[in-house]
């Protein structure tokens, strides 16, 4: 599915209640600051590839890239 800023926090929220974790937990379980899941979850800042992959790896995501090519 196609992800935009807007939904990237919405997913990450919703799979980690799924999971039952706290932002806390997430955070530590990813090695990224509370501020970092609080951000994303609220579509604030502007983080890097390497967090969201290190908190969707938490969270049994994935992220793929597509590149369009130029016509």
């Amino acid at each position: 599915m196609p992800i935009n800023s807007v939904n990237i926090g919405k997913i990450v929220q919703e799979r980690r209640n799924e999971l039952g974790l706290k932002q806390q937990d997430l955070a530590e379980m990813a090695d990224v600051t509370i501020k970092s899941i609080y951000a994303i979850e609220n579509n604030k800042g502007n983080p890097t590839i390497e967090v969201l992959s290190k908190v969707f790896n938490v969270l049994g995501l994935e992220i793929k890239v597509q590149i369009k090519s130029v016509e």
